[in-house]
């Protein structure tokens, strides 16, 4: 049965990566013409517009009378067609304020969600963050979720047991994993060496960190790592044909927050970290006018569009994300690295554990993954050295850094956006199925005498708990 995709998300040409991933799921989805009708979207807008379709609906983010405008026309709209409608919610708590305008604090995706499911429209839950130790608030969010929806979508495994747990509760039955989608495959190396030429890098190292910057990306720390292997490693020789590239600009909601004060003092701490470092660098705005050899490091201040963001990841020999926040379980710039055929240094969030290691509890310190498809590393300050070992093994074993490049291309390829899109048609046929399959089939027997067997089954559960605690 075919239905119509309705989003709800921040979009382009609002700067958002939710916006991003919206963007590409929905370029997938229109490709299944047998499986989807139209697909639209209601754009959450803080005056980021104009935009175009997919977008037929505008929802002023601070605003609480345009989220319930946009709830109701969602429903007529839902009822002018006789294709079955499936709601998507792109859900993050900072893109949801309470009716003061406090940020992260308000309760407008459950009560779409509640409106939907009252009126018997098919709604799923995308969750973009997911805190393993949630204030009550961000709890009580999740949980209403899951009870007003047909189903919650996580892109790693891990966050299903994080939703099973006890601060939650939730049963993994109402949770689905579907893959973070890929933008690109695997370049061949006649590409990558076109692409490093059009950029005057021919023969250079470049190490990259792709997307908008904020102080939780930890880029003071990837500069001082990274700095301190240029000076222990390096020949001056070498350091001419290594450069690390940070591509991006600060978010412009963040630029303008509090009258500019926190990215003034964010920009002090780059430029601290620079000096301590004793590295040379360039701001640009035009690739082509670098001087390569004579900067270490070169901010590309921009922001990159579609075309420009597949060059650089065709260009980079190795993505460093020292991101900070542990409990991250998403990353378009991981994901399109891992897709690329490229290896990641990151930090040892939720999400990197899993796509680079496949592990979901890591010892401290450096750590190559499981499968070789990347080097984690601690966040914050321990970062600095092991960031700087991490370099030394990418850069002076190319063997291995070839071989870890394959595994995270075979990882890769399976993510494609249209293998998740898919994914999502799917799982929107179960649950749109498991609505109307009656429940009450077959015969009920209900237990009248102590089993054997259920005692076993318990001293086994007591077990695992044992093992789980030991671990």
């Amino acid at each position: 049965m075919p239905f119509n995709i309705r989003f709800l998300s921040t979009y382009p040409p609002r700067r958002c990566g939710i916006g991003t991933f919206c963007r590409d799921l929905a370029t997938a989805l229109s490709h299944l013409t047998a499986e989807v009708g139209y697909i639209r979207v209601a754009a959450i807008d803080n005056k980021q517009g104009p935009y175009n379709l997919p977008v037929d609906l505008i929802i002023d983010q601070y605003n609480p009378k345009s989220w319930r405008q946009a709830t109701q026309s969602i429903l007529q709209r839902s009822r002018e067609t006789n294709t079955p409608t499936a709601v998507v919610l792109q859900h993050e708590y900072g893109l949801d304020p309470d009716e003061h305008g406090g940020d992260g604090r308000g309760t407008h995706f459950v009560e779409m969600a509640k409106t939907f499911s009252e009126n018997n429209l098919l709604c799923v839950v995308y969750l973009h963050t997911l805190l393993e130790n949630p204030n009550e608030h961000q709890r009580r969010i999740i949980v209403d979720l899951a009870r007003y929806s047909n189903g919650l979508i996580v892109t790693t495994e891990s966050a299903v047991d994080i939703l099973e747990s006890d601060s939650y509760g939730i049963s993994p039955f109402k949770v689905k994993h579907i893959d973070h989608g890929i933008r690109m495959h695997h370049p061949t190396q006649f590409d990558r060496f076109e692409i490093k030429k059009e950029f005057g890098l021919t023969d250079f190292f470049l190490a990259t960190t792709l997307g908008l910057l904020s102080p939780g990306k930890g880029i003071p720390y990837s500069i001082a790592g990274y700095g301190r292997f240029l000076k222990d490693a390096c020949t001056p020789a070498q350091r001419q044909r290594i450069v690390y590239l940070i591509a991006g600009q600060c978010h412009p909601e963040f630029v303008h927050a509090d009258k500019g004060k926190p990215y003034r003092q964010y920009m002090e701490t780059l430029q601290r970290a620079l000096a301590e470092s004793d590295l040379k660098w360039c701001r640009t705005r035009d690739l082509g006018q670098v001087d390569w050899k004579a900067n270490d490091i070169v901010f590309y201040d921009n922001f990159m569009d579609e075309s420009m963001l597949i060059k650089l990841y065709g260009a980079t020999n190795v993505m460093i994300l020292p991101y900070l926040n542990r409990e991250q379980i998403s990353s378009g710039i991981l994901a399109d690295t891992v897709g690329s055929g490229r290896v990641a240094i990151a930090t040892k969030f939720r999400y990197a554990l899993e796509l680079i290691s496949s592990i979901k509890q890591c010892p401290p310190g450096l750590v190559i993954g499981r499968f070789a498809r990347g080097i984690l590393v601690d966040p914050g300050p321990e970062s600095v050295d092991q960031i700087a070992e991490a370099m030394d093994f990418v850069i002076f074993e190319k063997n291995k850094r070839i071989r870890m490049e394959k595994q995270a291309h075979q990882r890769g390829y399976q993510m494609r956006w249209a293998n998740s899109a898919w994914a999502l048609m799917q799982y929107l046929q179960f649950v749109n199925e498991e609505k109307h399959i009656p429940t009450g089939r077959g015969i009920r027997f209900l237990r009248e005498k102590p089993s054997p067997y259920q005692k076993l089954r318990r001293q086994a559960e007591e077990l695992d708990k044992i093992d789980l605690l030991a671990t």
